[in-house]
């Protein structure tokens, strides 16, 4: 077997124009040098090698018009865009008229990154192809769509493509959808005799990827004379994409709202985007539920107690509901220092209500000191293995909202590892106590439901401590200089 690491360019869309392949193949063990359709493969004896060659590699790219976006041109396009009306995904009532005649209106604009996946093992993938036959080792969430992507590729029939699916070290969406590090083995394989692996480096992973969609946010609401709410507007700009990834859990809220509009406007400054873990209510789930305590505090109202009130009629939302706050404390002083926050959430049929305390140092450093965490989930099958789905949730998003952030300068992206983009540690990790709901209900998902609320309970208790909304992720971008 042989090994190989592609050169890809740097900006997003871009193209080879011309490669020297001189100085990759002086590195010892390269043996030869290809160019494929995603850049310049190096193939070596040994991964090292390979990654040694592609260092070496002379490229010049045609970085195509990528390359004139940056971060803050892409806000700014955003906040433009959201100027304009768009495609009407929801609308039920007369919003316009109810937001004129609420007893009280409020306002705000929540931004929301780009996110790498960051899966702990980078990309890879191994094939070969001979006597009319393709065989693929992957780690993999899709071995059908890594098969048809073989077929494509290879132009064989999909009964002569063989998916062996490994062990995968992460996969959050990365390793679903999108099928890039497969066709690239797939394609150098055509070219070489016997099998060859590509490996991506932490670089290439963060760098070369899809990313989580960035979202600007513009809600309005409107509340009635008793502080429920009466109308909701939520005009939300982001890149082009599936609905899921974008639209879900922004178009129907849990809460009863008579008058309701969800547009959304398209504005794509080409970087790629894919499903991440919680796909569109992981970015949703925080813009709809710190919007709500925005409104439980415009009502002068506890935001346990507003909550309530609004799903009243619900028992399963009621029920995690109850059961973190009671759990958390609630009604309680928290410790010295410390200040609660509280989400609800339904992903599906599975419902969920997280607490979270923190504290917030004089810097603006964060630290979440425990999380409570109930869910309804129907029937459990396997009650540990539900734990253990909703503290990784629980985790991955508390790195994301505390710290996830990819920026673009000149269609680059501008992190490169874990050094700047930085994951949740061990020593940062809180308390979580998760409590499982009992229900008759048939049973339903937890790998994604965990996620949206833990950011809103964070970003809510930073508010109840502080008084300072955070309206931007993530958080530490806001409450550190």
């Amino acid at each position: 077997m042989v090994y190989a690491a592609v050169a890809r360019c740097p900006v997003f869309g871009g193209r080879v124009q011309t490669f020297d392949p001189a100085p990759a193949l002086a590195v010892p063990g390269v043996q030869r040098v290809v160019q494929i359709a995603s850049g310049v493969a190096v193939v070596a004896e040994r991964t090292w090698a390979a990654f040694q060659g592609k260092r070496a590699l002379k490229i010049e790219w045609d970085e195509g018009r990528a390359a004139r976006w940056s971060s803050d041109g892409i806000w700014s396009a955003f906040a433009a865009a959201a100027a304009r009306s768009g495609e009407v995904v929801r609308a039920v009532g007369d919003v316009d008229a109810n937001l004129k005649a609420a007893a009280r209106t409020v306002e705000a604009v929540y931004q929301a990154p780009y996110l790498a996946h960051a899966c702990m093992e980078p990309m890879n993938c191994t094939a070969q192809v001979r006597d009319g036959r393709c065989e693929i080792w992957a780690p993999t969430q899709s071995p059908q769509g890594v098969q048809a992507a073989a077929a494509r590729v290879t132009g064989l029939p999909v009964e002569a493509i063989t998916v062996h699916v490994t062990y995968l070290g992460g996969g959050f969406g990365r390793r679903g959808g999108p099928v890039d590090y497969a066709t690239e083995a797939v394609e150098l394989a055509q070219k070489i005799t016997g099998p060859v692996q590509v490996v991506w480096t932490r670089e290439d992973d963060i760098q070369n990827a899809l990313y989580r969609p960035a979202t600007y946010n513009v809600l309005r609401g409107g509340l009635d004379a008793r502080g429920a709410p009466l109308a909701w507007s939520h005009r939300l700009v982001g890149p082009a994409g599936g609905a899921f990834m974008i639209t879900r859990g922004a178009d129907e809220l849990v809460y009863p709202v008579p008058h309701f509009r969800l547009e959304r406007v398209i504005e794509d400054p080409g970087v790629p985007v894919a499903p991440w873990r919680g796909v569109g209510p992981s970015q949703n789930g925080w813009v709809v539920e710190s919007f709500v305590d925005e409104l439980a505090h415009a009502a002068g109202k506890d935001p346990y107690a507003y909550r309530r009130e609004l799903v009243a009629g619900q028992p399963r939302l009621l029920g995690v509901l109850d059961q973190a706050a009671q759990r958390a404390g609630w009604g309680s002083p928290p410790p010295a220092g410390r200040s609660r926050g509280i989400a609800l959430w339904q992903f599906g049929e599975t419902f969920l209500s997280q607490v979270a305390e923190v504290s917030v140092a004089p810097d603006g450093t964060v630290r979440v000191h425990r999380v409570v965490c109930a869910a309804d989930c129907g029937i459990l099958v396997n009650p540990d293995t539900v734990e253990a789905q909703l503290q990784g949730a629980i985790a991955f998003g508390l790195t994301a909202a505390l710290y996830g952030e990819i920026t673009i300068e000149r269609g680059r992206v501008a992190q490169s590892n874990f050094s700047d983009y930085r994951m949740l540690q061990l020593a940062e990790m809180p308390e979580i106590e998760v409590h499982l709901v009992p229900s008759e209900a048939p049973p339903s998902g937890v790998g994604e439901a965990g996620l949206p609320p833990i950011a809103p309970a964070v970003c809510n208790a930073i508010f109840a401590g502080t008084g300072k909304r955070v309206r931007r992720l993530p958080i530490g971008r806001v409450l550190t200089p």
